[in-house]
């Protein structure tokens, strides 16, 4: 019985955990402001509050106003190109060695066939994109309220718990808030370094619309392991309407990156952050897909180290005799 009622309400309780996980990642920046002097007062967290939503609603304003221009006009010359580049890429893909063994014959046909399928999924989906919106507008006036009263409903949540306990439980907590913390800005640096790589790499091998791809590269980071690898395909089919040349440069690039990523970035910017082991990360990523598609995928590894650090905490059992005195 109270599974199902769980089951009926995992929407509702989806904003609410993500609500959650922003307001811990952006009070420790509510505090920093709250703590600026203003006539010799400190700043009242409602209006430490509403600096931050001002400097974030202006930060994309100025972003938008200087960045998105460039980006928009790219993306107009792609739409006003693919009519025309389509068909010389499908006689490119066609003048492969036995094409018509594995259909590409017959590829026109299908691509028409998808697009006007794809085309009825957009019509047939817009009002669950505005579900989505309602969503995202739902959890930003929630992470505001979480933001504000944090500390209330922390307190009371702490009182459930029996006093000998509480400092234990205490600790716990700020350890997973500075994961999931620490998580968040490393996932932002690795979405701006796969961006700008992206940005300069299809520059100089002067693939059409550079910027708008390598934006798209940095977006699309942002869903572990899938995103990349789908937006890449697509790089890949725009470079091969000029020659196939440059879309094997294309994924050479986006291979390189990968190794670096995986040899060089993740190691010092993710794994330091999370203290994930590589099998617990795709673990946390396939159970996050299967319970909530993307959604699910974007919260689960932050999810990982929070279960992770109350495990360690309280079912590891450790060897440091010191360490068992305290903790029983």
């Amino acid at each position: 019985m109270l599974l199902g009622l769980f089951w009926k309400i995992r929407h509702v309780l989806g904003i609410v955990y993500v609500s959650g996980l922003l307001a811990v990642v952006l009070n420790p920046v509510v505090m920093r402001i709250g703590r600026v002097r203003i006539r010799g007062r400190s700043m009242p967290k409602p209006f430490a509050v509403v600096t931050l939503v001002v400097g974030i609603v202006l930060g994309l304003f100025l972003l938008c106003w200087f960045g998105l221009p460039p980006i928009l006009n790219d993306f107009r010359n792609f739409l006003t190109d693919a009519p025309g580049r389509l068909p010389a890429l499908l006689a490119r893909l066609q003048s492969i060695p036995m094409a018509d063994k594995i259909g590409l014959t017959h590829v026109n046909d299908r691509l028409a066939s998808t697009m006007e399928t794809f085309a009825g999924y957009i019509f047939n989906s817009l009002p669950q994109w505005a579900e989505h919106l309602l969503d995202i507008l739902t959890t930003t006036i929630l992470c505001v309220y979480f933001i504000l009263e944090g500390q209330e409903v922390y307190d009371y949540f702490l009182s459930l718990v029996v006093p000998k306990s509480r400092a234990r439980l205490a600790n716990t907590l700020l350890v997973a808030e500075e994961r999931v913390s620490r998580w968040l800005i490393g996932q932002l640096m690795l979405m701006l370094l796969v961006a700008i790589y992206s940005i300069i790499a299809f520059r100089i091998l002067n693939v059409r619309y550079f910027l708008l791809l390598g934006v798209l590269m940095g977006l699309t980071n942002i869903i572990p392991v899938a995103g990349n690898l789908v937006t890449i395909i697509l790089i890949a089919l725009i470079a091969a309407a000029d020659s196939f040349t440059k879309a094997g440069l294309v994924i050479l690039a986006y291979l390189i990156y990968i190794q670096l990523e995986n040899a060089f970035l993740i190691p010092r910017i993710m794994r330091s952050s999370v203290d994930l082991m590589g099998v617990t990360v795709l673990i946390a990523l396939l159970m996050g897909t299967a319970i909530s598609g993307i959604p699910g995928a974007l919260v689960a590894v932050p999810t990982a180290a929070i279960i992770v650090v109350f495990s360690n905490e309280y079912l590891v059992q450790h060897q440091d005799p010191n360490r068992l005195s305290v903790l029983d």
